[in-house]
């Protein structure tokens, strides 16, 4: 059978409001932006256009092949933790027996503990990676991924996110982060190896102590569409 967790009301309100005000800022600030984007997958025509390299810089993953993604190690703090999540939501190998089902299982495993958040957290990690038939055909341009992290900040968005919600609202330790940097990938293209660049932007919220010792995963924006 499987764990259904108990949720008192207090945690069951304080989560729906999260959900609402998440949606109203959102919705205030973000404006056009569609529930159903994709970060765009390296196409044949991106490979082509992308410039030969012959070598590798510091960030990108070494030539091992793990069979298996290892658990993000837990941590109380928020900034590290958003940190974290980051790293692991871009890094990925087509080339590698991981497959992209692993790396949502990666993050589902940080998610929120009462599972409140987790269907809406899978839609948007389903957002981020590339679609399982994208997957196959970047597979064919061994193509791989990893993200450059610039700047990891709160957004000056997220006090009237508090604001909204209001002294019981959130659970405490309830917070976001927006993460600025550059999304590499890298494959080969006609025999020969190539990368592309591309900035991105977005906004992890997360929840650590008082409410839970260690931080979780709550909900992610959508790719580019970051609060500031």
């Amino acid at each position: 059978m499987l764990y259904q967790p108990t949720i008192n009301p207090l945690t069951r309100r304080r989560l729906i409001v999260l959900g609402v005000s998440l949606v109203l800022v959102l919705a205030a600030f973000i404006g056009h932006a569609v529930l159903t984007h994709r970060a765009p997958p390296a196409t044949p025509e991106d490979q082509r256009q992308s410039h030969a390299v012959t070598g590798y810089d510091n960030a990108e993953p070494t030539g091992d092949r793990p069979a298996v993604l290892p658990n993000l190690k837990p941590t109380g703090d928020p900034g590290a933790f958003a940190r974290k999540v980051a790293d692991a939501l871009f890094a990925w190998d087509t080339t590698a027996l991981i497959g992209r089902a692993d790396h949502i299982d990666q993050l589902i495993a940080v998610a929120d503990p009462t599972g409140e958040s987790t269907p809406g957290l899978v839609s948007d990690l389903n957002n981020y990676l590339p679609t399982s038939t994208a997957w196959i055909e970047l597979a064919h341009y061994e193509t791989t991924q990893w993200l450059t992290v610039d700047a990891v900040a709160t957004p000056s968005l997220w006090a009237e996110a508090e604001r909204q919600a209001g002294s019981d609202g959130l659970m405490p330790g309830t917070t976001a982060f927006t993460i600025r940097g550059v999304r590499h990938r890298s494959g080969v293209w006609e025999g020969e190896p190539v990368t592309s660049v591309h900035e991105v932007a977005f906004t992890v919220f997360i929840v650590c102590a008082p409410s839970f010792p260690r931080c979780h995963l709550l909900r992610l924006s959508m790719l580019d569409a970051p609060l500031d």
